[in-house]
């Protein structure tokens, strides 16, 4: 089996592979030098690489790469409808207006092979697209952009709500689960055309208290599916870590997470439902590793217990952030890999026991994203 690593930044995608079993690896190749990636996928069904890029003044694009020659050629771009003149869209903190145009393709997700061609795409503004033809065309999801609850998001540390987590159930293909900054849960059973909140016991400690248990002002920033056991989610929230292993009925908060229960990243074990890791750092206005120390996380019971883990990570002077998308574990549960805001890679090949520096130098990651072969 062999592996390889995506790493999308400021500055473009960087591609690694091992260079021996024991976790050296090296970058193989660059794509968008220069250019800012926001997102990369890469699609287990067909083997293609999507890459979706941020232009400034020439707004966001989007890229494929098919397994046969790799080279990457623009594809289409999610579009918003034009916003009715009778329709008054307002962000409700900042009280400006939602713009109905794609400000930043956040994340990408496939859906299984039993739906070949389909891919799903969360945006800023908030709205989920989904395609039938491999990126060719897209369509907004109209029952979640046109939900009344959709009044109530707000942006977090953008301007404007987003949609950053996409979970696809591996043998229900129109179960969708999505994560909304700062909107919520969402599940759908009818690939889409119906959404219900799936957010309840989740709190938020940045409203006033009567309204902390609200589902749709929640802002939950990471949220992650177990692939053989699909009932069980782990979410990164802006105030906790929180659990469910009932589909999203009911969530439960984990309190025993050190050194921080703040962070952006989280990943689980894709055959253990029970382990996961995080990357803890210092809420709000810091937004550093608490003390400087960069570690990680891991649960292995479900979140009773947590092991902070530190070798071959700073310990002293690290202002590592790391992004919510750039964090991940391999197919086959045996590599970890995590980017940070300054540039800096590390995998581990012994469930973060151990990790390796990959490099100091890259441009700010956004996100990483294995792809087994």
């Amino acid at each position: 089996m062999t592996h390889r690593l995506f790493v999308a930044t400021r500055k473009g995608v960087f591609t690694l592979a091992p260079r021996t079993p024991g976790g050296e690896w090296e970058i193989t190749d660059t794509a968008f030098l220069g250019d800012n990636a926001t997102s990369v996928m890469c699609d287990p069904r067909d083997g293609a690489v999507y890459v979706a890029l941020a232009h400034g003044h020439f707004g966001v694009k989007l890229h494929r790469a098919d397994a046969d020659d790799g080279r990457f050629r623009e594809v289409a771009t999610p579009t918003y409808p034009d916003k009715p003149d009778d329709i008054e869209d307002l962000e409700p903190m900042r009280r400006i207006p939602i713009p109905w145009s794609t400000q930043l393709l956040w994340t990408l997700e496939p859906s299984t092979a039993a739906r070949p061609g389909t891919l799903w795409c969360g945006t800023i503004p908030g709205g989920l697209f989904r395609s039938g033809d491999r990126g060719e065309s897209w369509q907004l999801n109209a029952p979640l952009w046109h939900h009344p609850s959709r009044s109530s998001w707000f942006g977090g540390g953008y301007d404007f709500p987003g949609i950053h987590s996409i979970c696809i159930e591996p043998n229900l293909p129109d179960r969708i689960t999505v994560g909304v900054s700062c909107g919520g849960v969402w599940r759908s059973d009818d690939h889409g055309a119906t959404w219900t909140s799936a957010a309840r016991g989740m709190w938020a400690a940045y409203v006033p208290p009567a309204r902390k248990h609200e589902e749709s002002i929640q802002d939950p920033h990471r949220i992650v599916q177990c692939p053989t056991a699909a009932e069980h989610f782990w979410a990164q929230h802006h105030n906790g870590v929180f659990r469910t292993t009932n589909g999203c009925t009911d969530w439960e908060e984990v309190t025993a997470i050190r050194p921080s229960s703040f962070g952006f990243a989280v990943a689980v074990h894709p055959q253990d439902p029970d382990t996961a890791w995080f990357v803890p750092a210092v809420s709000d206005e810091q937004r550093i590793p608490v003390e400087g120390r960069v570690v990680v996380t891991r649960t292995r019971d479900g979140g009773q217990t947590f092991e902070t883990l530190t070798r071959g990570l700073p310990q002293q002077h690290g202002y590592d952030l790391t992004f919510r998308h750039a964090l991940d574990i391999s197919a086959d549960g045996k590599i970890l890999a995590f980017g940070t805001t300054t540039g800096s890679l590390w995998i581990s090949v012994n469930g973060g026991d151990r990790w390796r520096n990959i490099s100091h130098h890259l441009p700010p990651v956004h996100a990483v994203r294995f792809d087994t072969q």
